[in-house]
């Protein structure tokens, strides 16, 4: 039985080793959440059975042994013999007590994958961002929290709202499925909400008709690319924070993909007018010429929303970045 569960459970950490490996390196499309749900049922399944099967299996073993080593010990006793050291009989009852070790990398790893899976499901998760497209607000290398629970608590892997909570609100730095590419975590900032018409036409942004307030803001200096970008500070929604603009960038969105109603989107020479249809928001970066979002893929739907983004809590490149944003 030992060794059975030995080679069992080898075969299935080297699996999960092998996916993770392929998934971390890039060889495969993995899917972290579901990864870490798998490895917390099969954790799961064998704390369960060491709590009512194999720990009561060991201690019953043990309390033989004892009362076998005092059974003996007496006869011995009758017989005018010595009697062995407590202390061997205290070894052999620990050893076979002791975990075995295919228990303690699966039991004995649950409570610990437990709060990892339950806090990066249901309240926080922490995301790296990859790219300059939310520049100035998020910078590259930013380490930041997303509050999970704020739009509404989630089913993890299939995304299916269980408890409704707060509505996206225009302004909100959101966490997303990419929807052309689910598996892919996007963010960008919320532009519109259902029923809205954006309208982004030679760099200005309208919602609904009305202009968002924009303010000139000192020129952005790019370290990167080492030059000045101008900058202007926006408020929607009653949050404010700054965006760049590249005067080397036409203002006409191309290439275009075909993606679920683009019937709501028109695309003149100077920008794109969209209608956010029922359930969806139209998103944006805050780096206008360097962000492929909703202009050029089209609308993000309920389904795909992860989470609010709300905190750098480290950037190891500028521990001055740490703190909350809009």
């Amino acid at each position: 039985m030992q060794q059975t569960m030995g080679t069992i459970t080898a075969v299935i950490l080297a699996a999960f080793g092998a996916y993770a490996a392929a998934f971390f390196f890039g060889a495969i499309e993995g899917n972290f959440a579901l990864l870490l749900f798998l490895a917390t049922a099969v954790t799961g399944v064998y704390w369960l059975a060491e709590k009512f099967y194999f720990f009561p299996k060991r201690r019953r073993d043990a309390e033989r042994l004892v009362a076998t080593r005092n059974e003996r010990a007496a006869e011995l006793a009758r017989q005018g013999f010595a009697q062995s050291s407590d202390e061997e009989l205290s070894m052999a009852r620990h050893k076979l007590l002791a975990q075995p070790w295919w228990l303690d990398w699966t039991a004995g790893l649950f409570p610990v994958i437990l709060a990892v899976f339950v806090l990066r499901s249901f309240l926080f998760e922490p995301f790296k961002i990859p790219s300059g497209s939310m520049i100035p607000t998020l910078q590259v290398g930013d380490l930041i929290l997303v509050n999970k629970f704020h739009y509404g608590v989630r089913l993890p892997v299939i995304n299916t709202k269980l408890i409704a909570n707060n509505e996206p609100q225009r302004g909100d730095v959101m966490v997303f499925r990419y929807p052309p590419q689910p598996s892919l975590d996007y963010i960008k900032r919320v532009i519109g909400v259902p029923g809205d018409e954006v309208a982004y036409l030679n760099k200005r942004l309208t919602v609904n008709g009305q202009p968002v307030p924009r303010i000139n803001q000192p020129d952005y200096f790019d370290g990167e690319q080492m030059r000045y970008t101008k900058q202007f500070g926006e408020e929607l929604g009653g949050r404010r924070y700054n965006t760049l603009n590249d005067d080397m960038r036409p203002p006409f969105v191309s290439p275009i993909t075909d993606f679920a109603f683009r019937e709501n989107c028109r695309y003149p020479a100077e920008g794109v007018v969209c209608k956010v249809p029922p359930g969806h928001y139209f998103m944006m970066g805050d780096n206008r010429d360097n962000s492929l979002d909703s202009r050029f893929w089209g609308f993000v739907p309920e389904s795909n929303i992860v989470g609010k983004a709300f905190f750098v809590w480290m950037n190891f490149g500028d521990f001055g970045r740490i703190g909350s944003f809009e």
